[in-house]
């Protein structure tokens, strides 16, 4: 284990906990991690806005990021989708640095490791097997956008909840999780109270409990049996990056 693999005292959370990082070859891993950074996300923290430069492209491991888009002309951004660690934040440096119409923050604070803009960019010229494996990354962000388009136009608020929380709880370890109704309901573009109601009728069917800002899944069969398929659609195009 390299020094770079050590995370403040959780020597087990490696940047192969992030599964991009995991599904490279080990030469280019070997490559990587010498300029691979751990660093802390804490809840809100912002790592770029869309006018601002991004130095960093960054691969959660325990922390869960949320990207942001603009919904008006003056610049009042809107939740879009979670990025967790099964995948990147960062990706327009992979697309040329393109202008940019989002902003990224911190939805579930934990760790991420960091890449420098340059070793980004020095590894993609090679046009090897991380070029590639980000290019299948982003196929499977267009995949998700389409269907949560359909989800959100389509489902109940209960199903998208259950949809939301069967992705969150693939990205975290264990059964509980620290997040807001408030914030839930900025993730899914409803009111709060949509999901005050839509989390009481989980928590009173066996399948979470909920209680000041902090949800505990109780039974993942049952999330999964209220779910709409949007969840299971949206998984399994990540799974198929790494086949």
């Amino acid at each position: 284990m390299t020094p770079r693999e050590s995370t403040f005292g959780h020597p087990s959370i490696t940047p192969k906990v992030n599964q991009l990082l995991a599904a490279i070859p080990e030469a280019v891993y070997r490559r990587l991690v010498r300029d691979l950074e751990v660093t802390t996300l804490n809840v809100g923290e912002t790592l770029f806005l869309p006018a601002g430069q991004m130095q960093f492209a960054y691969f959660p491991t325990t922390s869960i990021v949320a990207m942001g888009y603009a919904v008006e002309a003056e610049g009042a951004m809107a939740k879009a989708w979670p990025v967790g660690r099964e995948g990147m934040v960062g990706i327009s440096l992979f697309l040329g640095g393109l202008k940019r119409y989002s902003r990224a923050d911190v939805q579930i604070g934990g760790f991420a490791y960091r890449l420098p803009e340059a070793a980004v960019l020095a590894e993609i010229k090679r046009a090897g097997a991380f070029r590639h494996l980000l290019m299948r990354y982003v196929f499977a962000l267009v995949t998700q956008a389409s269907q949560l388009g359909v989800c959100n136009h389509y489902h109940p608020i209960e199903q998208r909840l259950c949809r939301f929380l069967l992705r969150l709880f693939d990205r975290v370890p264990g059964t509980d999780v620290v997040i807001t109704q408030e914030r839930i309901g900025e993730l899914l573009g409803v009111r709060r109270g949509s999901i005050t109601c839509a989390a009481s009728q989980l928590q009173a069917a066996g399948i979470i409990e909920y209680r000041r800002g902090h949800i505990r899944l109780i039974s993942p069969k049952k999330l999964e049996e209220h779910s709409c398929a949007c969840a299971a659609i949206i998984r399994g195009a990540f799974e198929t990056m790494f086949v």
